[in-house]
């Protein structure tokens, strides 16, 4: 898959676990196929104060604000997330074309096997969201990554936008390898008592199950446009969303939320579900699911 080859079709999601070596060891002995970092700039980022993590009903809304040591810092830890034998993303960020550019050739030449631009980031002004809103942008950004990276480049889009698809097809022509779809969902919590925002931010990113049928239509609509390999991100918690993300047209399907509730053994668990899925009706491989919802 874009020059990926995974044991098993589950990845970490970017944004969990991701800032040290260390912790994303926990996650491969959890039986992840690959590991996504946090989303690395070019220069450290404390981001906001707390509160910056809520739980609701539903799922988890967050505002932290992108904190990363910077790509100068962390190269030592894609360095050692390098000898855990499977597939290190780094999730790159800047507040200009150059900027991810130059975040992604430092990560690729400490040994990333691929980068995924976070152009999705809710709550972050003047990256994020803000540059996958904008066709113009983001073709700039890929464009850019791709002059100074061999590597894979996936772009991780934001569901905050009337027509994903059409986001997708402009990465794709600008030299995308890959769309991972979806990043959270702008979202936002009340205090009742105080009347006021929980978050420091006041908004935040909506993660979780609840997310889980948004991205289903999103990875839905882009498979139909777009002929590249689909990562998808957005709620899974067990195999059976798995199985539905691949049917949609997923190549891949990214775990996060489930791993903060669930540990990281939630791999482990849902790589045996889809294997047993794949074993009753015969099949050899994932790649014969893939968008298979598409052909009824």
């Amino acid at each position: 898959m874009a020059g990926l080859r995974l044991a098993n079709p589950t990845m970490l999601a970017s944004g969990i676990l991701g800032l040290s070596a260390e912790s994303l060891s926990n996650i491969v002995t959890g039986g992840s196929g690959a590991i996504v970092t946090k989303s690395i700039g070019l220069k450290s980022r404390k981001g906001y104060a707390n509160p910056t993590v809520l739980q609701t009903s539903c799922g988890l809304i967050n505002a932290v604000g992108l904190p990363n040591p910077g790509i100068e810092e962390f190269v030592k830890e894609i360095r050692e997330a390098k000898s855990f034998g499977v597939p290190v993303i780094v999730s790159v960020y800047g507040f200009s074309a150059e900027e991810y550019a130059a975040v992604a050739k430092k990560a690729v030449d400490a040994g990333a096997y691929a980068v995924e631009l976070n152009v999705s980031c809710p709550h972050v002004r003047e990256t994020g969201s803000e540059i996958g809103q904008n066709p113009k942008l983001l073709a700039e950004v890929v464009r850019k990554v791709k002059t100074v990276v061999e590597k894979p480049a996936f772009v991780k889009l934001s569901p905050n936008v009337t027509d994903i698809a059409e986001i997708a097809e402009v990465a794709a022509k600008a030299g995308a390898d890959a769309i991972t779809a979806i990043n959270t969902v702008k979202a936002m919590a009340i205090d009742t008592e105080t009347a006021t925002p929980i978050l420091n931010n006041k908004v935040g990113g909506l993660s979780g199950p609840v997310i889980k049928p948004i991205a289903v239509r999103c990875i839905y609509e882009i498979y139909e446009k777009v002929k590249l390999p689909i990562i998808g991100c957005g709620g899974v918690t067990n195999w059976r969303d798995a199985i539905e993300f691949l049917l949609a047209g997923a190549s891949a399907v990214q775990i996060g939320t489930a791993v903060a509730i669930r540990g990281p053994n939630v791999f482990k668990s849902i790589k045996r579900g889809i294997n047993a899925y794949l074993k009753k009706r015969g099949l050899r491989s994932v790649k014969e699911i893939v968008g298979l919802s598409h052909r009824s």
